[in-house]
């Protein structure tokens, strides 16, 4: 069924529909497969757990995990990469599945997502707080996933502004990491020219210049972080300076470094996801309500799946073989209406049975995928069609 043209739901068991999709053809698969409480798993197949303690759940799981993960590995493009979300549970037994399948070579990141910022109360011990997300590329080599954002640029960094209103801050043109230095890098060694009353900076020597070298704050000889060349092509961005020193006053070449330039400015990502950037199990519930009720104990968020979204193309297939409560679908819709994106998602989920007595099933929702039909035709109806 289709609820819009960015969003193809389709009801089955992942492990079926999986190998009806075309090798290759997805560029980014996320997805938030059922969590091992110690209960059976509407994925159980035949290796459904006989109650013979805690070893025998987590081959169960493994067991369920491991012919969904070659599948999703088939669909993947060769510069595609894979997200999963996992607890502690299976986290350690998921790491050694995905480099069984993936290769350890292809390994991207262990990401702690702050989902739950007050913790879980219930029970004894820590109050749990976080989740996990692994990300492996299909081939690391080939992959296209930029693990940078946007989002994560504080303009409060960048304190100096241009007569125009551009806003900078100054970084040293010189390298300050020690393992840089006239032995290892012998070609970014060398003087430049520079003027502390005008600013002015360039590879030859030029009136009221002086020749500047190098240096580390105790004098020891360092190199640039630009070629001869580059500082050719930019010498507007860049600035000569007097500064004091570690040992006294000493003139010195620094970057301007632009808040905004050649359209936007990115930072990398952390792998410590905060619950304030991505939202939480609570706006998550609160997203889901606001479409179709409360009828999901812990979807994940919008925002979570958004910024896995911007790691990859505008234009990418997006596929989530347990769809769960539909995140992924809505937060497509969401990022191809935030930057006129075209993405497209393919949601998969099973015909496993609601809870009775459960919030969704009081609300008329017979199974998950009714949940999952439920929301994405939601989405469509509010966000309009692509």
């Amino acid at each position: 069924m289709a609820a819009r043209e960015d969003n193809v739901f389709i009801e089955g068991d992942n492990l079926e529909v999986l190998p009806t999709l075309e090798p290759g053809s997805v560029d980014l698969i996320y997805t938030d497969p059922p969590y091992n409480t110690g209960n059976d798993f509407a994925y159980a197949d035949s290796f459904r757990s006989d109650g013979g303690g805690r070893a025998s759940r987590h081959e169960a799981w493994v067991a369920m995990m491991r012919p969904r993960l070659v599948a999703m590995r088939d669909v993947l493009a060769d510069t595609g990469a894979l997200f999963i979300s996992i607890d502690d549970n299976e986290a350690a037994y998921l790491r050694l599945l995905l480099d069984e399948v993936f290769g350890e070579a292809n390994f991207l990141a262990q990401v702690v997502v702050n989902l739950n910022p007050k913790g879980r109360q219930l029970g004894g011990g820590f109050a749990t707080s976080h989740e996990y997300l692994f990300a492996y590329a299909r081939d690391a080599k080939q992959c296209v996933l930029d693990a940078s954002s946007p989002d994560t640029v504080n303009a409060d960094d960048f304190p100096l502004l241009t007569d125009d209103g551009r806003a900078f801050r100054h970084l040293p043109l010189r390298n300050t990491n020690k393992k840089f230095n006239p032995v290892t890098s012998r070609t970014l060694h060398f003087p430049v020219y520079g003027d502390p009353l005008t600013g002015a900076v360039a590879t030859t020597d030029f009136d009221g210049a002086q020749e500047v070298w190098p240096v580390f704050g105790d004098g020891r000889p360092a190199v640039w972080r630009w070629s001869r060349p580059r500082i050719d092509e930019r010498p507007d961005d860049l600035v000569c300076r007097e500064i004091n020193g570690r040992n006294g006053t000493r003139v010195d070449v620094f970057q301007r470094d632009w808040l905004h330039r050649d359209g936007g400015r990115r930072k990398k990502l952390t792998t410590i996801w905060l619950s304030e950037e991505i939202g939480s199990t609570d706006t998550a519930v609160a997203e889901l309500k606001g479409l179709i009720g409360h009828v999901f104990e812990s979807p994940k968020p919008t925002g979570l799946v958004r910024r896995i979204l911007a790691t990859m193309p505008p234009d990418a297939v997006v596929l989530d073989p347990f769809a769960g409560s539909g995140t992924t679908g809505h937060a497509v819709a969401l990022a191809n209406a935030a930057d006129a994106g075209t993405r497209r998602c393919i949601s998969i989920n099973s015909g496993e049975p609601t809870r009775p007595g459960s919030n969704a099933a009081n609300a008329g929702f017979a199974t998950v995928a009714d949940i999952t039909r439920a929301r994405l035709a939601a989405v469509a109806e509010r966000h309009g069609s692509s």
